[in-house]
């Protein structure tokens, strides 16, 4: 009986941002910092809102979700890109390359949905006063004979199959399938909430409720234009473009920039998490 496992490999290289020997200390601190403040930035967020019962409503018990899911995604790819920079390596494992896809997957798609849920929750507040684990099965069954180098900083579907000598056209189906479903109806969901909420703000009479309804969305919008933007921007353009490299580079935004950005973002435009944060200080 045949072995379901037919890679050949035992491992996969990835190539990361730039093979120039002395750029890698600087990736090093400067991929740390931002770990690290993504990771005390998103925590800061979590104890806000459990610490403070009048943050107990469902905009904040999202909040708090995405910000777990947040340092979740970026725990995905980043950890392995720091260990690689301070050994000087760039290996990873069969089995470790598929753990983090599926992974990725998962906390990609959680994120799509919790953004989703939120913009929903934003339309009623102005209106109205895992199939993940399919890409690791699928990639288990393929051969990867001789070719093991990844351009990229994390094993990243597309470029994973790109590198089997198996028939990969059922997995790009699929992949475009699956995101069409996780990525796609999400997107269609907040697209409707904000095409519901702009509706309703423009009938509004005063200046100042517009401004007050736009700015309670602000946060959100911004999040989700970071988010979904680069992702489909890097998606869209690895099909007509064969520079891995600089997909590889704007990955690094919505895997990266993007969740250390997101306490930020709504630290800065929302009223209540600044108050608390001037209540800690004091």
């Amino acid at each position: 009986m045949k072995p379901q496992n037919l890679t050949g490999v035992s491992e996969f290289l990835l190539l990361g941002l730039s093979d120039d020997p002395d750029l890698q200390p600087l990736l090093l601190g400067l991929f740390l910092s931002m770990y690290l403040v993504t990771v005390l930035g998103n925590l800061l967020i979590i104890l806000a809102v459990i610490s403070d019962s009048h943050l107990h409503t469902p905009m904040y018990f999202f909040l708090s979700n995405l910000s777990l899911t947040d340092v979740s995604f970026s725990s995905t790819t980043i950890p392995k890109m720091l260990g690689n920079l301070q050994t000087h390596s760039k290996s990873i494992t069969y089995a470790g390359c598929l753990t983090q896809l599926t992974f990725f997957s998962l906390f990609a798609f959680l994120e799509s949905l919790l953004l989703t849920v939120m913009a929903y929750d934003r339309l009623v507040a102005i209106c109205h006063p895992l199939h993940y684990l399919l890409h690791y099965l699928m990639v288990s069954q393929l051969t990867f004979c001789a070719e093991v180098e990844i351009p990229h900083f994390f094993c990243d579907p597309p470029l994973l199959f790109n590198l089997s000598c198996s028939d990969t056209f059922i997995n790009n189906i699929l992949i475009y399938f699956i995101g069409a479903i996780l990525g796609g109806v999400p997107l269609s969901g907040i697209i409707y909430s904000y095409t519901q909420i702009i509706s309703s703000i423009l009938r509004v009479s005063s200046s100042d409720g517009k401004c007050k309804a736009f700015s309670t969305c602000g946060s959100h919008l911004s999040v989700v234009c970071l988010f979904y933007g680069t992702g489909l921007g890097v998606y869209l353009s690895s099909t007509i473009s064969s520079s891995h490299r600089k997909s590889a580079v704007v990955s690094v935004i919505y895997t990266v920039v993007t969740p250390m950005l997101n306490p930020f973002i709504y630290s800065l435009r929302n009223k209540d998490i600044r108050n608390l944060h001037i209540f800690f200080s004091s």
